[in-house]
C-alpha cells in the first residue's frame, strides 16, 4: 500500500461525522467518515476513493487533491503532505490557493444560519454553507469559467441580482479594480494570466477597464438577491479576506427584525431540510 493510500485512511477516521455536519448515527464502526460520506464532500465516486484508499488508483488530478484536502478540513502543511504522497509537487508560493484551512472551515460551519460563500483571489468560487446555497440555487454546481465570478459579471452578467441604475457597472469596476491587485500579487499565476486574457479578448467592458487601471473600489453597498424561495431579498454584502490564504469570504447578512432576516430565517430551514 503507497503512502497516499495510508493517509487518506488515517486522515478519514480522524474527521468526526459532527465536524462537518453530518449526523454520527447509531451504526458506525470507526468514529471517522465513511468512504461516501467523504466521497461525496470530495466531489468524487465512492469507487475511486476506494482505488485511491487501496493503493490502486495512481496519479490523481492536483484538483482531486485539493478537493480532497477540504474535505478532510486538513491544515496548509497537511495537505503538502497529501500532494507529495501522491508524487505530486504542492501549491507553490505566488500561486493562488484553492484550499481552505480549518478555521474557515469552522467559521462556515458557526455562521450556519448566514449565508458564506468561499472565493479564492481571483473570484473562482470554493465552497459555502447551506444557506448561501437555498439562497444561490443552483450557483455550486456551476464549473470551470461558469464558477468564477468575474467572467460571469462580464461575458454573461448570469448573477442573481437585481441592479438599480449603474450598480452593475460599479460591480464590474470593483472586480476588475480587485483583479489589478490581485494580477500585481500573483504575477507567475499561470491561472489567472490566462482568465484575463480570456476576460480581454471576450469582453470589450472589461478590456477598457482593464486600460484604465483604476484600482479604487467603492464601499460596501446592499444588494437585492433575486431568490426562487422567497423573491427579491435586500442583504448587506461583506466581502472578509483571509490573510494567510488570501481567501474572499462574502458574507450576507439582513438587519434583525427586518422582513428580510424572516426571509433568510425561511431559507436556512429550506437549506436544512434540503441537505
Amino acid at each position: 500500500m503507497n503512502d497516499l493510500a495510508v493517509v487518506l485512511r488515517t486522515w478519514r477516521d480522524r474527521v468526526r461525522p459532527a465536524d462537518v455536519g453530518l449526523s454520527a448515527g447509531a451504526d458506525r464502526r470507526s468514529p471517522g467518515l465513511r468512504r461516501e460520506e467523504l466521497a461525496a464532500l470530495s466531489g468524487i465516486s465512492v469507487d475511486y476513493l476506494v482505488r485511491l484508499e487501496q493503493g490502486r488508483a495512481r496519479n490523481p488530478s492536483p484538483q482531486v487533491l485539493a478537493s480532497l484536502a477540504r474535505a478532510l478540513r486538513v491544515n496548509s502543511s497537511e495537505r503538502d503532505i497529501l500532494f507529495r504522497a501522491a508524487g505530486i509537487a504542492p501549491p507553490t508560493a505566488g500561486i493562488i490557493s484553492t484550499h481552505v484551512s480549518p478555521g474557515v472551515h469552522r467559521i462556515l460551519d458557526r455562521l450556519e444560519n448566514t449565508p458564506v460563500a468561499v472565493y479564492t483571489a481571483s473570484w473562482d468560487f470554493v465552497q459555502s454553507n447551506t444557506t448561501w446555497d437555498a439562497l444561490f440555487a443552483g450557483e455550486v454546481a456551476r464549473e470551470g469559467r461558469e464558477a468564477n465570478l468575474v467572467w460571469r459579471a462580464f461575458t454573461s452578467n448570469n448573477i442573481p441580482v437585481i441592479w438599480a441604475d449603474g450598480e452593475a457597472t460599479a460591480f464590474q469596476r470593483d472586480l476588475v479594480a480587485d483583479l489589478h491587485t490581485v494580477a500585481s500579487a500573483y504575477p507567475r499565476d499561470p491561472g489567472l494570466a490566462s482568465l484575463i486574457a480570456d476576460l480581454r479578448r471576450q469582453s470589450t467592458s472589461f478590456d477598457t477597464m482593464w486600460r484604465e487601471w483604476d484600482v479604487t473600489r467603492q464601499p460596501a453597498r446592499p444588494k437585492r438577491v433575486r431568490s426562487a424561495t422567497v423573491g427579491a431579498v435586500t442583504l448587506d454584502c461583506d466581502i472578509l479576506t483571509t490573510h494567510d490564504l488570501d481567501l474572499r469570504l462574502v458574507v450576507y447578512t439582513a438587519a434583525p427584525g427586518s422582513a428580510d432576516a424572516e426571509k433568510l430565517d425561511l431559507l436556512r430551514v429550506v437549506g436544512v431540510q434540503g441537505s
